[in-house]
């Protein structure tokens, strides 16, 4: 087992807090104008909206919180021993409960900090889109679409089939150097590191993955737990790359850099034509915490032993 660099985990978290704080009120304000004339509206069940002060938003879940902000409900939060090893988090002396109802339990005690400290770190105005580790736990003990472990490492292998650093462009000629120089030497890194061959293409279809290939990453997955097996899935939909996800996992590139290379053509085409600049600095930060949480959840979720608090802290 890898251990966790506290530096590493310190500038994660720090990079979590920083874009999911100020950045994130333009998503509401955002929202507020035009969110509801783009999507279709949602009815909740009289069930469902009596838990809605604990529902979190998550792309993997049936619960969607019609709630992004309100105002803050309790002063302490704090973390007790459950039954079987796990751990509960309590706002005041009230018990957490995800949006399902089930007791909001964490495998460890790494895991229960972080979920402790995106709700003591609210202020007064809670902001339930920022809590994505609250919301990959809400996922993991709700599990609403009752899939088992296999079934999510399958749908996460599909990503490999439309990779995105896989799908090359034949022209403008510097795009495609672009591309070269700094995709090519991450897929390098994964055919090296596994031993496997995935190759990149200019046709529509993409590259033709091996069966050993993907017999490969398959068995490598199968060694992560349903929950770190959920963080990862979740990485792997924000950056749309199996590529990118195992480098940043396997902390071969940084958070920083998984988001620039997933959005490299993005970023080509918005240096020569330019883009609305507040509109372009909230998707790129929302998708750096999105990314930065999942994978910090990835690695808390396999961390068994016992993390102290000033770990959190530095």
């Amino acid at each position: 087992m890898q251990v966790l660099n506290p530096t590493w985990i310190g500038k994660t978290c720090l990079l979590i807090t920083l874009v999911t704080d100020t950045m994130l009120r333009n998503l509401v304000r955002l929202h507020s104008r035009v969110g509801h004339a783009l999507s279709p509206p949602i009815v909740y069940p009289r069930s469902q909206a009596l838990k809605l002060p604990l529902t979190l938003l998550s792309v993997n879940s049936k619960y969607y919180s019609i709630i992004t902000e309100r105002k803050k409900f309790y002063k302490d939060v704090s973390i007790s021993h459950g039954e079987g090893g796990m751990f509960e988090i309590n706002l005041d002396q009230r018990k957490m409960k995800t949006p399902g109802g089930k007791l909001f339990t964490a495998p460890n005690e790494a895991l229960a900090i972080a979920v402790a400290n995106e709700w003591d770190t609210q202020k007064d105005t809670l902001k339930f889109y920022s809590m994505h580790m609250t919301t990959l736990c809400n996922t993991a003990l709700d599990n609403p679409t009752f899939r088992s472990k296999d079934q999510i490492i399958t749908a996460a292998l599909k990503y490999l089939e439309t990779d995105t650093i896989c799908y090359r462009v034949e022209e403008p000629p510097t795009l495609v150097e672009l591309q070269n120089n700094e995709w090519d030497p991450v897929l390098n890194w994964i055919e090296d590191r596994y031993n496997v061959v995935i190759g990149s293409s200019t046709n529509i279809l993409g590259p033709e993955i091996p069966q050993a290939t993907m017999d490969t990453f398959r068995q490598h997955l199968g060694s992560y737990n349903f929950w770190s097996m959920t963080g990862l899935e979740y990485v792997i939909t924000q950056l749309k790359s199996v590529v990118l996800a195992f480098a940043l996992i396997d902390k071969h590139i940084t958070v920083e850099q998984a988001v620039l290379l997933s959005r490299l053509e993005e970023e080509f085409q918005i240096g020569h034509w330019g883009n609305v600049e507040w509109a372009h600095d909230v998707d790129l930060y929302e998708l750096r915490a999105r990314t930065a949480a999942g994978a910090l959840f990835v690695h808390f979720s396999s961390e068994s032993s016992t993390v102290k608090r000033k770990l959190m802290q530095d």
